[in-house]
């Protein structure tokens, strides 16, 4: 997918582009090595020759958990030493990383990588989804509400508390 416009695409945006053709390649994923994502930089060939700064991003300039150094993007996701997936909202990041950038800006990439950004909304609003209904203490919301079905609920706190010393 190579473009002329490709020359100025920054190196975070060349490691969200190569993470993100991971992902969709290999929706089974979980996550990659930071090998694997620097691999497919590569093979996109985005630029003439690899650029070292790819690396250094994919391994802390990019990676939300990761105190900022001095990068403070949010693209990527440490999910164990060596491994990362793109950042999802909603994903616990570093502090001093707030309002910083979480994925390119459709003018900031070369032309044919657009679709990416479509499909990375869709990808995160299902992983997020799936975190939602898979958790037992959201599961658990509202299933309380027959306690009080018949009294209000401080006379209930009260009637429990009865005895009490």
């Amino acid at each position: 997918m190579k473009s002329t416009s490709a020359l100025g695409v920054k190196v975070a945006d060349e490691v969200w582009i190569a993470t993100a053709l991971l992902h969709r390649e290999h929706p089974e994923a979980y996550d990659f090595t930071i090998e694997e994502i620097v691999a497919r930089a590569r093979h996109e060939g985005l630029h003439e020759r690899l650029r070292p700064g790819v690396y250094v991003h994919a391994v802390l300039h990019c990676v939300a958990n990761r105190p900022p150094n001095p990068g403070r993007y949010r693209m990527l996701f440490e999910t164990s030493e060596g491994r990362r997936r793109l950042y999802r909202p909603g994903d616990p990041y570093h502090a001093e990383r707030e309002g910083s950038k979480s994925c390119p800006n459709p003018e900031e990439i070369p032309s044919g990588y657009g679709v990416l950004l479509e499909w990375y909304r869709d990808w995160s609003e299902r992983a997020n989804q799936k975190r939602l209904n898979d958790d037992p203490l959201l599961k658990a919301q509202g299933s309380g509400k027959r306690l009080w079905a018949d009294e209000p609920a401080d006379e209930y706190v009260r009637r429990l508390r009865e005895g009490w010393e």
